[in-house]
């Protein structure tokens, strides 16, 4: 298949003789599916599959001050890490509000990964490197990435690695280069999958190697057409679909365990955010859909005629039906609540269900 010559990632080459479509979104071309989106969401849910997020917008911070640099826009706790871990928060503003929200890698005390949705924030890292030993770098491009998700994707990566994969703990990565598949990568027990997965970093130039070992070792290759059900079964949100810059604070999306308001690092909207957490008026919930109409994103949610809050995103699932995350008013958000939603001029019912529909302890991705 055919595309642009722009915004390609690094296994293009191999992935545009196997995909049924592309899509461009956020300035880069992506996998829609492979030719059967059930094979590829069994794939993620009862084996192992593999995708191209090579589009994750990445920034790399150097620097003695690079820690303290992230934590002053980060809620989570930076400047506490220990190199190899990883830790995932919100991006904020001065006021507490969501900026975007990603993950931190600490390869050491002056060197880190920042990975965001967006890759507008040059002007905003700017800002918070005033004043201190800290540089940082958009490294997209530079650095593509691969995620191996599934119940069984420790088995296919035993037989492709000699990395201590049994050693290695959920959101923790190994600084240093392992080799998989013959092929020197970064590798991360992380995911967006809400199942036991790993993220691979690695140079452009062994992209196409990488993706023939994985697939040859057995993992079924998926595209970006199952991300929103998986997503949303697993109550992870995406901004600009659950959320716009500076309207929600990170308590509104279910990120109270992400605010570390008790830890040594200093970040903005701190005391903001300490007077929220004591009674946040905002719960995100997972709302299950009656009725065959799936609700268009951001459809209102109502409760005997009053608005309660809005429906961020819908989704099909294969296992639960037409489901959608929520942002509720906290005196309607109690699991069995139920709410109507907007659809097609009207409305259909649903029911307020506990956030990670899938499954809600995240027993899963630590198993």
């Amino acid at each position: 298949m055919q595309v642009s010559e722009s915004k390609q990632t690094a296994f293009h080459p191999i992935t545009s003789k196997k995909a049924a479509g592309f899509t461009e979104e956020a300035g880069w071309w992506w996998v829609t599916n492979f030719g059967d989106t059930d094979a590829e969401y069994r794939a993620v849910r009862q084996g192992v599959g593999m995708w191209d997020l090579s589009p994750l917008n990445k920034w790399e911070f150097r620097g003695s001050d690079a820690a303290e640099a992230i934590q002053r826009v980060h809620s989570n706790d930076v400047v506490g890490m220990r190199a190899g871990q990883v830790r995932y928060g919100a991006f904020l503003d001065e006021d507490g509000l969501l900026v975007d929200d990603g993950t931190v890698f600490k390869h050491a005390d002056d060197h880190l990964w920042v990975c965001t949705n967006g890759d507008e924030h040059a002007d905003y890292f700017s800002e918070a490197i005033k004043g201190l030993d800290a540089s940082f770098e958009y490294i997209a491009p530079e650095l593509p990435s691969m995620q191996i998700q599934g119940p069984t994707s420790r088995d296919l990566l035993r037989g492709l690695t000699d990395a201590p994969l049994d050693s290695m703990r959920y959101f923790t990565f190994l600084p240093e280069q392992v080799k998989v598949g013959g092929v020197p990568v970064w590798l991360s027990r992380t995911g967006f999958s809400g199942e036991l997965g790993y993220e691979l970093f690695l140079r452009p130039d062994g992209a196409v190697d990488l993706w023939e070992a994985v697939e040859s070792a057995g993992a079924v290759p998926y595209g970006a057409d199952i991300i929103e059900p998986v997503r949303v079964e697993t109550g992870m949100i995406v901004k600009d679909y659950d959320y716009e810059p500076h309207e929600r604070t990170p308590f509104d999306l279910g990120l109270d365990r992400t605010v570390t308001l008790d830890a040594g690092g200093e970040f903005m909207g701190k005391e903001q955010l300490r007077e929220v957490a004591k009674n946040p008026p905002n719960r995100l919930k997972t709302i299950r859909l009656e009725g065959d109409t799936l609700p268009e994103y951001g459809s209102s949610v109502t409760r005997d005629g009053r608005e309660i809050g809005v429906l961020s995103s819908p989704a099909t699932s294969p296992t639960f039906g037409n489901i959608g995350l929520a942002i509720l008013e906290a005196d309607s958000a109690a699991d069995g609540t139920t709410v109507e939603v907007s659809v097609e001029g009207g409305t259909t019912g649903g029911t307020v269900d506990v956030l990670a529909i899938y499954d809600p302890t995240k027993a899963r991705p630590r198993s």
